[in-house]
């Protein structure tokens, strides 16, 4: 995500500087200040999940201390729809972005350097003189190869990396009341053409890379497009593995033979529940039924399975919860990574936060 902001700056005419800062380490104090005094950036953005939102604050408030002049934004899908409010709160914040994050920057990039921050800009809110602003948002291009590739325009350095990230498609056409994507994306998928996403894979393999790791949320929503991924993959002779995510619903037996021979190695698919009655309450629209025969069918060709799942959903009881660990295991799948079951969060953006009350959910006051 963040290559695709760089490239679309870039392509326009500003400087940019990615930067990676994990609780890991990576940068120490004084790194990082003296990277904002030799960089001298008029705008830092951070990628702002409820997870790491309190860690962001505080590097933003150090930031501003650096140099109170640079504009902070955050974006993600969390601070998408974060209530404006929240900006009273967070005086080391100028805007928050709430549509597609390439447009966004660019419009308040051109405000910034045109000496007029808060003047014209689109897709965001501010605070100003007390006072909460929220501006006209902006709609993403429905074509996805009209934002500039990061991969092809050499964004990345691949050496610290073992898989490679790509994405295909953005947006999800589905209900789950437990997932903002829907919601962000409006119901709708877009796309890049098959020919970007070939140009990509073999940028990508030419410089020593062959793990790959596709990040749409359904890979395989359009069958046909993807076929025909898979078929270039082969045609060209690339030999790649694959990780990939898609629903149950979207896959038969003559994609997983033509995905195994394209080099899938993985794919993930939501489970969220053993449980049909929970499955309808979070609107999945799934069946155990089509669950059982796509994990079957990839097992056939040895192709690994990892099952998304949750506890505490809404109604959910204990023991249907145990049920659906039972059914990770029963299925021959290792309960790690994304098969271990993870505790349903409350995000802004999703169906089960609008509606906590319809859902039983108490909030704590605090």
């Amino acid at each position: 995500s963040l290559g695709y902001l760089a490239a679309f700056l870039i392509k326009n005419g500003f400087q940019v500087k990615i930067i990676n800062l994990s609780q890991k380490g990576g940068y120490s104090v004084r790194e990082l200040v003296n990277l904002i005094k030799d960089f001298s950036p008029q705008l830092v953005g951070f990628s702002t999940y409820q997870r790491n939102i309190l860690y962001v604050l505080g590097i933003a408030r150090f930031i501003k201390e650096i140099n109170r002049d640079i504009k902070i934004i955050l974006g993600g899908p969390q601070i998408t729809f974060m209530p404006s409010s929240a900006l009273k709160d967070m005086p080391m914040i100028d805007y928050l972005c709430r549509s597609e994050g390439e447009l966004v920057l660019l419009s308040v990039a051109k405000a910034i350097a045109e000496g007029s921050p808060f003047k014209d800009i689109k897709g965001v809110t501010y605070c100003i003189n007390g006072e909460i602003v929220e501006t006209e948002k902006i709609e993403g291009y429905e074509n996805l190869d009209e934002y500039p590739s990061p991969h092809l325009m050499g964004i990345f350095d691949y050496s610290e990396v073992d898989e490679v990230i790509i994405l295909t498609s953005r947006g999800c056409p589905f209900n789950c009341v437990f997932c903002y994507t829907p919601v962000a994306s409006k119901h709708k998928v877009r796309f890049h053409s098959v020919e970007r996403v070939l140009e990509e894979i073999k940028w990508v393999v030419k410089r020593g890379k062959n793990r790959l790791w596709f990040a749409d949320p359904n890979f395989s929503y359009k069958r046909e497009r993807v076929r025909e991924i898979l078929e270039s993959i082969l045609k060209e002779g690339l030999k790649v593995n694959i990780w990939l995510e898609t629903r149950a619903d979207l896959v038969d037996e003559d994609m997983i033979k033509l995905m195994k021979k394209a080099g899938v190695h993985t794919i993930a698919l939501g489970l969220e529940s053993a449980s049909e009655r929970i499955l309808k309450i979070v609107r999945k629209k799934l069946s155990l039924e089509q669950l059982k025969k796509a994990i079957s069918l990839a097992q056939k060709y040895e192709i690994e399975v990892e099952l998304f799942s949750q506890y505490a959903l809404p109604g959910e009881t204990f023991e249907e919860a145990l049920k659906t660990l039972e059914f990770v295991k029963s299925h021959g799948i290792k309960i790690e990574g994304n098969s271990n079951a993870q505790q349903m969060q409350l995000y802004f953006g999703t169906p089960v936060t609008k509606n906590y009350k319809k859902y039983g959910i108490k909030p704590f006051p605090e």
